[in-house]
C-alpha cells in the first residue's frame, strides 16, 4: 500500500474527505460509489463499478456476439474496457477509456461512424475503421458502453443495432 502522505480528521458523523488531487487522479467524481474493504486493520476504498461486477457475463456476451458478427466487440465501464472479444483484446482489455469515449458514455449517446475515419476509445491507441457506439443505462444512470470496431469493412444496420440489445441485455441484468 502506498502513503499519500494525507491524515484527514473524521468528523461527527463519520465522514471523511478524499482530497481533490485523489479524486482526480482515481477519476472519482461527485456522486459515484465507493466499495468499502476492510483488511487487518486497514480501510480499503475502492471505485464501484456495476459492469466490472458483471465482467464474466460482459466476456461471455461479447465472445457469443463476436462469433455472429466477426467484428471487435469492447465494452467498458465509465473508466475503463472490461471485457473485449476480437484481435483488439490484448492492446484493450484493463485499459482507462479516454476523455471522448467517457463524455459519450455521460450523455447517454448510440450512434455509428459511416466514413472510414482515425478514432480512440482509450488514450494510447488510435484505430483506422468504423464503429459503432451505445450506452448502456441503468435507472437513468450512464454506467458504461458497447463499442463494435471494423477496421476493414462499414458497420451495417444490423451490427448497429447488436451493439444496442448487448448494451440494453447488460443493463438488464441489474434490474432485480
Amino acid at each position: 500500500m502506498k502513503t499519500t502522505g494525507v491524515i484527514r480528521r473524521i468528523d461527527e458523523l463519520g465522514r471523511i474527505v478524499i482530497p481533490k488531487e485523489i479524486r482526480k487522479t482515481l477519476r472519482i467524481k461527485n456522486g459515484d460509489n465507493l466499495e468499502v474493504f476492510v483488511e487487518g486493520d486497514s480501510i480499503i476504498l475502492k471505485k464501484y463499478s456495476q459492469i466490472e461486477s458483471l465482467e464474466e457475463l460482459s466476456v461471455d456476451y461479447v465472445e457469443a456476439f463476436n462469433q455472429i458478427i466477426k467484428h471487435n466487440i469492447i465494452v467498458t465501464d465509465r473508466d475503463k474496457v472490461v471485457a473485449v472479444s476480437g484481435p483488439l483484446k490484448k492492446k484493450y482489455l484493463g485499459k482507462e477509456i479516454n476523455e471522448f469515449t467517457e463524455r459519450s458514455i455521460e450523455r447517454r449517446d448510440s450512434f455509428s461512424e459511416k466514413q472510414k475515419k482515425e478514432f480512440k476509445i482509450i488514450n494510447d491507441e488510435e484505430e483506422i475503421g468504423y464503429y459503432t457506439f451505445a450506452s448502456i443505462v441503468d435507472n437513468g444512470d450512464a454506467i458504461g458502453s458497447v463499442i463494435i470496431v471494423s477496421t476493414d469493412t462499414p458497420i451495417t444496420e444490423v451490427e448497429d443495432k447488436m451493439a444496442i440489445v448487448l448494451a440494453h441485455l447488460l443493463s438488464q441484468k441489474f434490474i432485480d
